[in-house]
C-alpha cells in the first residue's frame, strides 16, 4: 500500500516536495528511488517480505528512508521509542522477533546488556557505535543498496500488516499492535482527510506513535508535502512552524494544547488555517479563534482509527465526536451491556471493514481474544453518550497514566521500582499534573529493616526507564493500602494524591530529561 502511494505519486508528480527535515529535502520522485535502494539493501541483508524490521530512531530523514525502505520491500516496520532502555527495550526487541534492527548510533550501546532473541545485524545511521559481541554493525551505507527489482515483488493488500507499533502496557507489558494498512489509510484520512496536494503538513510529533506515522500515511496519499520536526519544542514552536511555511500541523493535543492556550497567541500571525485541537472546550476554541483557524476533536488509539470525530468548529465541549462512516460504537457495562445514555461504560468500537481496525497484538493470542470478544474491540477507556449523540471521555478503565504527550504503563514503572534494594512493594499511579496532564507518583514500602530514599531512587530509575516514566512524586508508607483480596489498592493511592509527606523530585531539585541525540542521517 504505501509502495502503491510513493510509486503512483513519483509517476504523476515526481517533482513536487515530498518530506523535508532541517536542511534537507526530498522530491517524491526522490523518496521513491531512496525507499528502492533501501529495499534492495534490506534484501541484501536477508529481510523477506512479511519479515519484521525494527527501527530505532528519532525524527529524522534516516527513519523516513528506513520506514519507506521496509515498506517498499513488503516487510513490516516496527519502530521502537528512543527513550526505550533495559527490560522494556529487551521486552520489545525480543517480542518482535526482527533479525535487523535500523538504530540511531548513540542508542546501541543500550543493546549491549540486553537478551536480544534474533536480532543479528544491526544498522547504524550516522555514526560508528563500539562493537558488540554477537552483533554485526554495519554503517548506513548498506540501506543504499542497488534498487529492489519492483516486477519481483508481490503486490500488497489492504489487509496487510503494515506496522507494529507498541502500545502502552496496563495490566502487563507494552503490546505489539497489528495494524494492517487499511488501519493506517483509514486513521489518517479520518483525522487528516482535509489534507489536498497544495498543503504543507508540520510534524512535530513522534513517527514511532501512531498519530504521528498516520499523520504522515495521509500526507503521502494525499500528494501533500511533510515537514518534520525532530519534536516539540514549546519555546520555539512558533518560530518553528513559521519558518515550515506549513498551513497544517498535525494537531494539538491535551496538555500541549492548554500549554499554547495559556501562553496565547503567537505575536506575528501564522499560515495554519485547520487543526486538531483536543479537548475542545471554551478556552481552547477561544485560543483557535485568536489564531483564525478552524478546528476539530477525534479519538483514536493504536489500535483504532479514530473512530470518533467532531464536526469542524465543534463546540460540543469536551466532546470526542460521532462514529464517523463505517464506523459501529457501543458503551456497555462489565457483561457487555449497553448502558443508559448518559450512563459511564466502556467504549466498544466495530468496522464495516474489519481490516480498518487491528489485526490482535503480536504473539498474544490471549490478549487478542480478550480485546475483540464478542466481534467488537474493548478500548479499555470509559465514555458516556450526551442526549446528542456525542461521546464523551471520561477515564482510562486501564491502569495507564498519561504523561507529557506519553501514555505510560504503571505495571512497567513499577517493574523497575521493585527492583531497587530495599522495596518490598510499590505502586505507579497518576496524579493531577499542570496543564491537565498527569504526573507519576510512586508509592514505595521498604523490606523489614529497611529505608527508601527518594533522591536515591530517581538516578536509578532514569538508568532503567524512558526519561518520561521516572516518577515525579514519592511516597513512602509503611504499607500500601491492600483490598480484600490482597491487591494494591490504587483507586485510594489516587484519590489521596499528592500529601504532606510525599517527596518532589522537581522541589529537590532533580531533572530528568530527554536524551539529546542530534540528527540521524
Amino acid at each position: 500500500m504505501l509502495r502503491a502511494v510513493l510509486a503512483r505519486r513519483a509517476a504523476e508528480a515526481g517533482g513536487r516536495p515530498c518530506v523535508r527535515f532541517e536542511d534537507e529535502s526530498w522530491t517524491y520522485a526522490e523518496a521513491a528511488a531512496i525507499a528502492r535502494r533501501a529495499a534492495g539493501g534490506l534484501a541484501a541483508l536477508g529481510v523477506e517480505p512479511g519479515d519484521h524490521v525494527l527501527l530505532w530512531l528519532p525524527n529524522s530523514l534516516a527513519f523516513m528512508r528506513a520506514w519507506l525502505g521496509a515498506a517498499w520491500l513488503g516487510a513490516v516496520p516496527v519502530p521502537m521509542n528512543p527513550a526505550f532502555r533495559g527490560w522494556l527495550l529487551e521486552h520489545a526487541v525480543t517480542l518482535s522477533g526482527a533479525s535487523v534492527l535500523i538504530a540511531h548510533p548513540g542508542l546501541v550501546p543500550r543493546l549491549a546488556e540486553i537478551d536480544r532473541g534474533r536480532l543479528g545485524t544491526v544498522v547504524a545511521c550516522g555514526g560508528t557505535p563500539a562493537p558488540i559481541a554477537g552483533l554485526r554493525i554495519l554503517g548506513d551505507d548498506a540501506l543504499d543498496g542497488p534498487p529492489v527489482d519492483d516486477a519481483a515483488l508481490a503486490p500488497l493488500a489492504a489487509e496487510d500488516i503494515g506496522v507494529v507499533l507498541f502500545t502502552s502496557g496496563t495490566t502487563g507489558p507494552s503490546k505489539g499492535v497489528l495494524c494492517p494498512y487499511a488501519q493506517m489509510h483509514v486513521a489518517g484520512m479520518a483525522a487528516y482527510g482535509y489534507l489536498g496536494a497544495e498543503d504543507r503538513v508540520f510534524l512535530y510529533l513522534p513517527l514511532f506513535h501512531t498519530l504521528g506515522l498516520s499523520a504522515a500515511f495521509a500526507a503521502f496519499a494525499r500528494g501533500a508535502a511533510l515537514v518534520v520536526a525532530e519534536s516539540f519544542n514549546a519555546r520555539t514552536f512558533w518560530d518553528d512552524l513559521r519558518r515550515s511555511g506549513c498551513n497544517r500541523i498535525v494537531g494539538l493535543i491535551s496538555s500541549l494544547t492548554a500549554y499554547l492556550a495559556k501562553a496565547g497567541a503567537p505575536e506575528e500571525p501564522v499560515l495554519v488555517d485547520f487543526a486538531m485541537v483536543s479537548p475542545i472546550s471554551r478556552e481552547t476554541t477561544a485560543f483557535a479563534e485568536r489564531l483564525g483557524l478552524a478546528w476539530y476533536d477525534a479519538y483514536g488509539m493504536t489500535e483504532t482509527s479514530s473512530p470518533l470525530v467532531t464536526d469542524v468548529n465543534s463546540r460540543a465541549y469536551g466532546s470526542c465526536g460521532r462514529p464517523r462512516s463505517g464506523i459501529a460504537c457501543r458503551i456497555v457495562d462489565g457483561e457487555d451491556r449497553d448502558v443508559a445514555p448518559g450512563a459511564v461504560g466502556e467504549l466498544i468500537v466495530r468496522s464495516e471493514y474489519r481490516a480498518a481496525l487491528n489485526a490482535g497484538y503480536i504473539a498474544d493470542e490471549a490478549a487478542t481474544a480478550e480485546a475483540w470478544r464478542g466481534g467488537w474491540f474493548h478500548t479499555g477507556d470509559a465514555f458516556r453518550r450526551d442526549a446528542a449523540g456525542n461521546y464523551h471521555f471520561v477515564d482510562r478503565i486501564k491502569d495507564a497514566i498519561r504523561r507529557r504527550g506519553e501514555n505510560i504503563s504503571s505495571f512497567e514503572v513499577e517493574h523497575e521500582i521493585a527492583a531497587f534494594p530495599g522495596v518490598a512493594a510499590c505502586a505507579a499511579v497518576a496524579v493531577p499534573g499542570a496543564y491537565g496532564d498527569d504526573e507519576v507518583l510512586a508509592a514505595v514500602a521498604p523490606a523489614a529493616g529497611a529505608a527508601i530514599d527518594p533522591a536515591a531512587l530517581i538516578p536509578f530509575l532514569a538508568a532503567r526507564l524512558p526519561h518520561f516514566m521516572v516518577p515525579r512524586y514519592v511516597r513512602v508508607l509503611a504499607e500500601l493500602p491492600r483490598t480484600a483480596t490482597n491487591k494494591v489498592q490504587k483507586t485510594a493511592l489516587r484519590a489521596e494524591g499528592i500529601t504532606a509527606d510525599t517527596w518532589d523530585r522537581e522541589a529537590a531539585g532533580i531533572a530528568v530529561k530527554r536524551e539529546a541525540l542530534g540528527p540521524a542521517r
